[in-house]
């Protein structure tokens, strides 16, 4: 298996994000609903057909181009998710020094990603936001490619560390955004945004050659 994200797998991982949240856009809208505006699903699919638009051909594809199309595609959305989404999308191609990532690029682009995030949003983990599965998806994978794991195995751990952290806030109390206005009503309803970092990291995994099969967040609930 490559142990690179080159400009195919690359695709397929964006391809397979946009497939995943395309599945799960009505449940996440209903999330946002409850906890906020109700905005969020139409926002990052707009996003999305935005970065699609954009892609570059596949005999073109680099794992750079491809990243600076996603950013480009959120970047021109609306709300507050999607300039965020493409910040992060903006230093994980920045964090590429060739045409396809090793795993410690990945990993350095998704962290620098997250620190910008926070600068400008101020959110922590407990705060009920998409941080609560970023920093332990970042933390679990920069870990992984410390330890020299293969691209797939520290994928995999990221997206389990995400998850995990997106499980984590239907016990959250919002601290930041629009959640903040109904309070305990929110308690029980995970983040959206944490969804769908879960969701990009599942297709990260699967893209670097996992086949995992993974339950839909929140099917128990």
């Amino acid at each position: 298996m490559n142990n690179l994200i080159d400009g195919a797998a690359a695709l397929t991982w964006i391809t397979s994000f946009s497939e995943r949240f395309g599945s799960t856009q009505a449940y996440l809208t209903e999330l946002d609903r409850l906890a906020g505006d109700g905005d969020f699903g139409t926002n990052i699919a707009s996003a999305l057909e935005r970065t699609h638009a954009g892609l570059p051909a596949a005999a073109e594809a680099t794992c750079i181009s491809v990243f600076q199309a996603a950013s480009r595609g959120f970047m021109a959305t609306g709300g507050t998710s999607g300039p965020l989404f493409g910040m992060w999308f903006r230093d994980i191609a920045k964090s590429t020094k060739n045409d396809a990532a090793a795993v410690h690029e990945i990993a350095q682009g998704i962290a620098s990603g997250l620190a910008t995030i926070q600068k400008l949003g101020g959110a922590k983990v407990g705060d009920n936001t998409m941080i609560d599965a970023l920093e332990p998806a970042s933390v679990a994978l920069t870990a992984a490619a410390e330890r020299g794991s293969t691209l797939a195995e520290a994928l995999l751990e990221a997206a389990l560390a995400a998850r995990a952290g997106a499980e984590s806030t239907t016990d959250l109390i919002a601290a930041r955004g629009r959640a903040t206005y109904v309070g305990e009503l929110a308690r029980g309803v995970l983040d959206p945004g944490a969804v769908t970092i879960a969701l990009f990291f599942e297709a990260g995994a699967d893209a670097a050659g996992n086949s995992r099969v993974w339950q839909p967040l929140g099917a128990s609930a």
